[in-house]
Protein backbone atom coordinates (compact mmCIF):
# COMPACT_ATOMS: atom_id res chain seq x y z
CA UNK A 1 0.00 0.00 0.00
CA UNK A 2 1.55 3.24 -1.20
CA UNK A 3 -0.14 6.36 0.14
CA UNK A 4 -0.01 9.94 -1.10
CA UNK A 5 -0.32 12.45 1.75
CA UNK A 6 -1.69 15.63 0.21
CA UNK A 7 0.02 18.78 1.44
CA UNK A 8 0.70 22.24 0.02
CA UNK A 9 3.76 24.26 -0.89
CA UNK A 10 3.97 25.90 2.54
CA UNK A 11 3.62 22.75 4.66
CA UNK A 12 6.07 20.49 2.83
CA UNK A 13 9.51 20.08 4.44
CA UNK A 14 12.14 22.36 2.97
CA UNK A 15 9.70 25.01 1.78
CA UNK A 16 11.41 28.43 1.84
CA UNK A 17 8.22 30.06 3.12
CA UNK A 18 7.12 27.23 5.37
CA UNK A 19 4.21 27.95 7.69
CA UNK A 20 4.90 28.39 11.37
CA UNK A 21 2.47 25.55 12.13
CA UNK A 22 3.97 23.14 9.58
CA UNK A 23 5.37 21.10 12.47
CA UNK A 24 1.85 19.67 12.58
CA UNK A 25 2.45 18.24 9.10
CA UNK A 26 5.64 16.59 10.37
CA UNK A 27 3.86 15.08 13.36
CA UNK A 28 1.10 13.55 11.25
CA UNK A 29 3.57 12.16 8.73
CA UNK A 30 5.68 10.66 11.52
CA UNK A 31 2.62 8.97 13.02
CA UNK A 32 1.76 7.35 9.70
CA UNK A 33 5.33 6.32 8.87
CA UNK A 34 5.71 4.64 12.27
CA UNK A 35 2.59 2.54 11.62
CA UNK A 36 3.51 1.28 8.14
CA UNK A 37 3.88 -2.42 7.48
CA UNK A 38 6.84 -3.78 5.48
CA UNK A 39 6.41 -2.85 1.83
CA UNK A 40 4.08 0.07 2.56
CA UNK A 41 4.96 3.73 2.08
CA UNK A 42 3.58 7.21 2.58
CA UNK A 43 4.79 10.16 0.51
CA UNK A 44 3.90 13.79 1.13
CA UNK A 45 3.11 15.66 -2.08
CA UNK A 46 1.77 19.09 -2.99
CA UNK A 47 -1.86 18.72 -4.04
CA UNK A 48 -1.11 21.11 -6.91
CA UNK A 49 1.60 18.83 -8.34
CA UNK A 50 1.03 17.58 -11.92
CA UNK A 51 -1.64 14.91 -12.04
CA UNK A 52 0.67 12.23 -13.40
CA UNK A 53 2.64 12.35 -10.14
CA UNK A 54 -0.33 10.78 -8.37
CA UNK A 55 -0.51 7.74 -10.65
CA UNK A 56 0.67 4.55 -9.00
CA UNK A 57 -0.50 5.37 -5.49
CA UNK A 58 -2.99 3.04 -3.86
CA UNK A 59 -4.72 5.83 -1.95
CA UNK A 60 -4.51 9.55 -1.29
CA UNK A 61 -4.99 10.98 2.19
CA UNK A 62 -5.91 14.65 2.46
CA UNK A 63 -3.30 15.86 4.91
CA UNK A 64 -2.19 19.49 5.10
CA UNK A 65 -3.37 21.32 1.95
CA UNK A 66 -3.73 24.46 4.01
CA UNK A 67 -4.34 26.80 1.12
CA UNK A 68 -7.34 25.12 -0.47
CA UNK A 69 -9.81 27.74 0.76
CA UNK A 70 -8.33 30.27 -1.65
CA UNK A 71 -8.40 27.70 -4.48
CA UNK A 72 -11.69 25.95 -3.81
CA UNK A 73 -12.70 24.91 -7.31
CA UNK A 74 -9.18 23.87 -8.32
CA UNK A 75 -8.89 21.80 -5.14
CA UNK A 76 -12.17 20.01 -5.71
CA UNK A 77 -11.30 19.40 -9.36
CA UNK A 78 -7.93 17.94 -8.38
CA UNK A 79 -9.52 15.53 -5.91
CA UNK A 80 -11.90 14.39 -8.64
CA UNK A 81 -9.02 13.97 -11.08
CA UNK A 82 -6.97 11.91 -8.61
CA UNK A 83 -9.97 9.67 -7.96
CA UNK A 84 -10.50 9.33 -11.72
CA UNK A 85 -6.99 7.86 -11.96
CA UNK A 86 -8.27 4.99 -9.83
CA UNK A 87 -6.63 6.35 -6.67
CA UNK A 88 -9.23 6.46 -3.88
CA UNK A 89 -9.21 9.76 -1.97
CA UNK A 90 -9.93 9.96 1.76
CA UNK A 91 -11.98 11.60 2.84
CA UNK A 92 -13.83 11.26 -0.42
CA UNK A 93 -14.47 14.17 -2.80
CA UNK A 94 -18.17 13.80 -2.00
CA UNK A 95 -17.51 14.26 1.73
CA UNK A 96 -15.21 17.19 1.00
CA UNK A 97 -17.86 18.92 -1.13
CA UNK A 98 -20.38 18.61 1.67
CA UNK A 99 -17.93 19.81 4.33
CA UNK A 100 -16.14 22.59 2.45
CA UNK A 101 -18.90 25.15 3.12
CA UNK A 102 -19.71 25.63 6.80
CA UNK A 103 -23.34 26.02 5.85
CA UNK A 104 -23.47 22.31 6.72
CA UNK A 105 -24.04 23.46 10.32
CA UNK A 106 -27.63 24.29 9.41
CA UNK A 107 -28.15 20.82 7.96
CA UNK A 108 -26.75 19.15 11.07
CA UNK A 109 -28.89 21.38 13.27
CA UNK A 110 -31.95 20.24 11.34
CA UNK A 111 -30.89 16.65 12.00
CA UNK A 112 -30.92 17.21 15.77
CA UNK A 113 -27.29 18.13 16.42
CA UNK A 114 -26.82 20.91 18.98
CA UNK A 115 -24.89 23.66 17.18
CA UNK A 116 -23.81 27.20 17.97
CA UNK A 117 -26.56 29.59 16.80
CA UNK A 118 -25.49 30.74 13.35
CA UNK A 119 -26.47 33.21 10.66
CA UNK A 120 -25.38 32.42 7.11
CA UNK A 121 -24.77 35.64 5.16
CA UNK A 122 -23.33 36.48 1.76
CA UNK A 123 -20.55 39.07 2.06
CA UNK A 124 -21.97 40.81 5.17
CA UNK A 125 -21.36 44.47 5.88
CA UNK A 126 -21.58 46.72 8.92
CA UNK A 127 -25.40 46.82 8.92
CA UNK A 128 -25.57 43.01 8.92
CA UNK A 129 -23.27 42.80 11.93
CA UNK A 130 -25.21 45.46 13.85
CA UNK A 131 -28.42 43.52 13.16
CA UNK A 132 -26.79 40.27 14.28
CA UNK A 133 -26.09 41.70 17.74
CA UNK A 134 -29.83 42.20 18.17
CA UNK A 135 -30.71 38.88 16.50
CA UNK A 136 -28.62 36.95 19.02
CA UNK A 137 -29.18 39.41 21.91
CA UNK A 138 -25.44 39.43 22.51
CA UNK A 139 -22.63 41.97 22.78
CA UNK A 140 -19.87 40.08 20.95
CA UNK A 141 -19.80 38.27 17.62
CA UNK A 142 -17.40 36.09 15.67
CA UNK A 143 -17.54 36.26 11.86
CA UNK A 144 -15.95 33.42 9.88
CA UNK A 145 -15.50 32.55 6.23
CA UNK A 146 -17.89 29.82 5.16
CA UNK A 147 -15.03 28.30 3.18
CA UNK A 148 -11.92 28.50 5.31
CA UNK A 149 -9.99 27.00 8.19
CA UNK A 150 -7.55 27.82 10.95
CA UNK A 151 -9.31 31.10 11.89
CA UNK A 152 -7.85 32.74 8.77
CA UNK A 153 -9.85 35.79 7.69
CA UNK A 154 -11.88 35.70 10.91
CA UNK A 155 -13.27 38.78 12.70
CA UNK A 156 -14.29 39.48 16.29
CA UNK A 157 -16.65 42.42 16.88
CA UNK A 158 -18.34 43.93 19.93
CA UNK A 159 -21.24 46.37 20.17
CA UNK A 160 -18.75 48.98 21.35
CA UNK A 161 -16.33 48.17 18.54
CA UNK A 162 -18.38 47.30 15.44
CA UNK A 163 -17.03 47.20 11.89
CA UNK A 164 -16.16 50.43 10.12
CA UNK A 165 -18.88 51.98 7.99
CA UNK A 166 -17.33 50.72 4.75
CA UNK A 167 -16.38 47.25 6.04
CA UNK A 168 -17.27 44.20 3.99
CA UNK A 169 -16.37 40.61 4.76
CA UNK A 170 -15.42 39.92 1.16
CA UNK A 171 -16.63 36.32 1.40
CA UNK A 172 -19.73 34.33 2.23
CA UNK A 173 -19.74 34.18 6.00
CA UNK A 174 -21.24 32.67 9.09
CA UNK A 175 -21.93 34.92 12.07
CA UNK A 176 -22.10 33.47 15.57
CA UNK A 177 -22.40 34.84 19.09
CA UNK A 178 -19.13 34.67 20.99
CA UNK A 179 -19.39 31.97 23.66
CA UNK A 180 -17.33 32.64 26.82
CA UNK A 181 -16.73 28.90 27.18
CA UNK A 182 -14.00 29.13 24.55
CA UNK A 183 -11.79 31.14 26.93
CA UNK A 184 -13.15 29.86 30.24
CA UNK A 185 -12.80 26.15 29.44
CA UNK A 186 -11.47 25.84 25.91
CA UNK A 187 -12.51 24.11 22.71
CA UNK A 188 -13.17 20.38 22.93
CA UNK A 189 -11.79 18.39 20.01
CA UNK A 190 -12.78 14.73 19.75
CA UNK A 191 -11.13 12.70 17.03
CA UNK A 192 -12.78 9.74 15.34
CA UNK A 193 -11.08 7.23 13.06
CA UNK A 194 -13.21 4.93 10.91
CA UNK A 195 -16.25 5.94 12.95
CA UNK A 196 -14.75 5.09 16.34
CA UNK A 197 -13.60 7.54 19.00
CA UNK A 198 -9.81 7.70 19.07
CA UNK A 199 -8.73 10.49 21.44
CA UNK A 200 -9.71 13.87 22.77
CA UNK A 201 -8.19 17.14 23.89
CA UNK A 202 -9.09 20.62 25.04
CA UNK A 203 -7.53 23.50 23.12
CA UNK A 204 -7.11 26.80 24.92
CA UNK A 205 -6.28 30.26 23.58
CA UNK A 206 -3.36 32.40 24.64
CA UNK A 207 -4.17 35.09 27.23
CA UNK A 208 -6.07 37.93 25.61
CA UNK A 209 -7.04 35.90 22.54
CA UNK A 210 -9.91 33.56 21.71
CA UNK A 211 -8.34 31.61 18.83
CA UNK A 212 -7.03 28.21 19.88
CA UNK A 213 -4.79 27.45 16.89
CA UNK A 214 -1.05 27.12 17.50
CA UNK A 215 -0.41 29.98 15.06
CA UNK A 216 -1.97 32.33 17.62
CA UNK A 217 -0.33 30.87 20.71
CA UNK A 218 -3.04 28.33 21.50
CA UNK A 219 -2.14 25.25 23.52
CA UNK A 220 -3.83 21.94 24.27
CA UNK A 221 -4.20 19.20 26.85
CA UNK A 222 -5.16 15.59 26.23
CA UNK A 223 -8.37 14.63 28.04
CA UNK A 224 -10.70 11.70 28.43
CA UNK A 225 -14.11 13.19 27.65
CA UNK A 226 -16.97 12.77 30.06
CA UNK A 227 -19.56 10.29 28.78
CA UNK A 228 -22.07 13.08 28.10
CA UNK A 229 -19.47 15.04 26.12
CA UNK A 230 -18.45 11.99 24.10
CA UNK A 231 -22.13 11.37 23.37
CA UNK A 232 -22.44 14.91 21.98
CA UNK A 233 -19.63 14.25 19.51
CA UNK A 234 -20.97 10.81 18.61
CA UNK A 235 -24.31 12.44 17.79
CA UNK A 236 -22.51 14.60 15.24
CA UNK A 237 -20.97 11.54 13.59
CA UNK A 238 -24.36 9.82 13.56
CA UNK A 239 -25.95 12.94 12.07
CA UNK A 240 -23.69 13.06 9.02
CA UNK A 241 -25.64 12.43 5.78
CA UNK A 242 -23.22 9.64 4.78
CA UNK A 243 -21.40 6.77 6.51
CA UNK A 244 -18.75 7.75 9.02
CA UNK A 245 -15.65 8.92 7.12
CA UNK A 246 -12.12 7.63 7.64
CA UNK A 247 -11.27 10.56 9.91
CA UNK A 248 -13.16 13.35 11.64
CA UNK A 249 -12.36 15.97 14.23
CA UNK A 250 -15.42 17.24 16.03
CA UNK A 251 -14.86 20.66 17.60
CA UNK A 252 -17.28 21.75 20.31
CA UNK A 253 -17.63 24.49 22.93
CA UNK A 254 -19.62 24.59 26.15
CA UNK A 255 -22.86 26.52 25.82
CA UNK A 256 -24.62 28.60 28.48
CA UNK A 257 -26.64 25.59 29.68
CA UNK A 258 -23.55 23.40 30.11
CA UNK A 259 -23.98 21.24 27.02
CA UNK A 260 -21.40 21.02 24.27
CA UNK A 261 -22.36 22.78 21.04
CA UNK A 262 -20.88 21.95 17.65
CA UNK A 263 -18.48 24.58 16.30
CA UNK A 264 -17.24 22.60 13.31
CA UNK A 265 -17.14 19.04 12.01
CA UNK A 266 -13.68 18.94 10.43
CA UNK A 267 -13.68 16.29 7.69
CA UNK A 268 -11.26 17.70 5.10
CA UNK A 269 -7.77 18.43 6.44
CA UNK A 270 -7.94 18.64 10.23
CA UNK A 271 -4.83 18.35 12.35
CA UNK A 272 -5.45 15.12 14.27
CA UNK A 273 -3.07 15.64 17.22
CA UNK A 274 -1.01 12.45 17.02
CA UNK A 275 1.04 13.32 20.11
CA UNK A 276 -2.15 13.33 22.18
CA UNK A 277 -3.34 10.14 20.49
CA UNK A 278 -0.39 7.76 20.11
CA UNK A 279 -2.58 5.17 18.39
CA UNK A 280 -3.60 7.57 15.63
CA UNK A 281 -1.20 6.14 13.04
CA UNK A 282 -2.12 2.48 13.53
CA UNK A 283 -5.83 3.29 13.67
CA UNK A 284 -5.71 5.45 10.55
CA UNK A 285 -3.87 2.84 8.51
CA UNK A 286 -6.06 0.02 9.79
CA UNK A 287 -9.13 1.99 8.73
CA UNK A 288 -7.59 2.77 5.36
CA UNK A 289 -6.73 -0.88 4.74
CA UNK A 290 -10.29 -1.88 5.64
CA UNK A 291 -11.80 0.68 3.28
CA UNK A 292 -9.51 -0.29 0.41
CA UNK A 293 -10.29 -3.97 0.92
CA UNK A 294 -14.02 -3.26 1.04
CA UNK A 295 -13.90 -1.16 -2.14
CA UNK A 296 -12.02 -3.91 -3.98
CA UNK A 297 -14.52 -6.63 -3.09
Amino acid sequence: MNIAFLACSTTLPGAPNRRADAFEHDQQMAALVAALRPGESVTDIDWQAPLDQFAGFDAALIGTPWDYWDNREAFLAKLDAIAALGVPVYNSPEVVRWNIDKGYLAQLGARGVATIPTLLLDNPGRADIIAAFDHFACDRLVVKRRVGAGAEGQFDFTRDNPPAADWRMGHAALVQPFLPGIVEEGEHSLIFIDGQFSHGLIKRPAPGDYRVQSLYGGWDTAVTPAPVDLAAAQKVIAGLPFPAPLYARIDLVRGPDGTLLLMEAELIEPFLYPLQGPELGPRMLAGLRRLLTASAS
